[in-house]
């Protein structure tokens, strides 16, 4: 069976789906790999090592003769429409916003999986591209506040004085969070953390980190996500973070929900409150921000009230994209782990009486088998 793999068509994607170290373990299961030349160039993978892995490269792969095809952003309908019947697609799908995609998969009688969709079962860690890549861009954010933070992140003793170490809260502990946390906390910093489940307490505390407790009551989704607040919650939990997010110097958010739009955690007003230049980096501002005003890609200068001068916000955007080599080692992995899960003597065939395989299906045999984009679409 042949394993075809794409150059990234969106902007500023530099990632690649499969990787020469991830397409040696796919032949080694049985399968061709086909790459696209260029594929992995940005991603600082030269095609002389897909060829060197025992991989094709081809100036151009004819989607219609694949049996699998990886890819790292979500498929157009375009590109959907150029697969045969019963192809395999693998790779991150967003299934709650690329509705189109996903009604152009099951009317071509695509059998597609969604990486958001991997069960949070021990078994499918070395899966999980949304761990994967959320360690990288939690590391990226604090790289990011660091160099629009007008001061050092540690503390410094010299003989002309003493400079502080740097505040830094993080909201979110989840994969993205704690690495923040950790990376904060290795450059020096005195960092602090949040998160609505309880249990990440415990996670903050062994990165460094000091738990910020809330009178709130813990709150906590399916598989150890957050879940969504309700709006007097919500509005409680932004009142009681105010004289911490006041505190730091610099404010990194991280919250999300899987298939939602990011809560809103901090409002203007908030940021306001905080000292002339202090910085916040927002992971979620793609999926709508945790910061109110918040643009993917842009800094934004809110004037504060506590004296002359402005906060920088900064909405994260691309990040793991941005850091294309290990991001894609790791996310190569993911995806080459799935496909090798479900292949025999060199031949995919998905077994969907497994929990992890049928948990990460979204379409198969012209059905959407993921209950809540299936339930969208037929709002739509």
């Amino acid at each position: 069976m042949q394993v075809g793999v794409l150059s990234e068509r969106v902007d500023g994607e530099r990632r690649v789906a499969v990787t020469p170290e991830s397409a040696k373990q796919l032949i080694a299961a049985g399968l061709e790999v086909l790459v696209e030349a260029g594929a992995g160039v940005k991603a600082g993978l030269p095609d002389s090592a897909y060829t060197e892995a025992g991989a094709i490269v081809q100036n151009s792969v004819d989607l219609s003769v694949l049996d699998v095809l990886c890819h790292v952003r979500p498929l157009t309908a375009a590109q959907v429409a150029e697969l045969h019947r019963g192809a395999i697609t693998v790779g991150l799908a967003s299934p709650s916003t690329e509705l189109a995609t996903v009604k152009a998969l099951a009317a071509g009688g695509i059998t597609s999986f969604a990486l958001e969709l991997v069960p949070r079962i021990s078994r499918a860690q070395s899966m999980d591209a949304l761990t994967s890549q959320s360690l990288i861009t939690g590391y990226r954010a604090v790289l990011e506040a660091a160099t629009r933070f007008s001061r050092f992140f540690p503390l410094y003793m010299t003989a002309a004085g003493t400079i502080p170490p740097a505040r830094v809260l993080v909201l979110g502990a989840g994969v993205a969070g704690l690495q923040a946390i950790g990376t904060a906390k290795r450059l020096g910093a005195r960092v602090s953390a949040y998160d609505v489940r309880p249990a990440s307490a415990d996670e903050v505390t062994s990165m460094g980190g000091t738990f910020v407790h809330l009178d709130l009551d813990a709150v906590e989704g399916q598989g150890g996500y957050a879940r969504e607040l309700s709006e007097d919650r919500a509005l409680r939990q932004q009142q009681l973070l105010t004289p911490h997010v006041a505190g730091a110097d610099v404010l990194i958010t991280t919250a999300a929900i899987p298939g939602r739009a990011a809560p809103l955690l901090v409002t203007t007003e908030m940021v306001a409150g905080m000292r002339p230049g202090s910085v916040i980096v927002d992971l979620a501002a793609e999926t709508g921000g945790n910061v109110e005003g918040v643009l993917p890609g842009v800094d934004h200068q809110v004037p504060t009230t506590v004296g002359d001068g402005a906060v920088t916000l900064y909405g994260l955007k691309d990040a793991a994209s941005d850091m294309a080599t290990d991001a894609s080692r790791l996310y190569a992995k993911n995806v080459s782990n799935l496909i090798e899960l479900m292949t025999a003597e060199g031949e995919v065939a998905p077994d969907f009486d497994d929990e992890l395989v049928a948990g990460t299906c979204l379409t198969h045999d012209g059905q959407v088998r993921h209950a809540p984009t299936a339930a969208a679409l037929e709002g739509d």
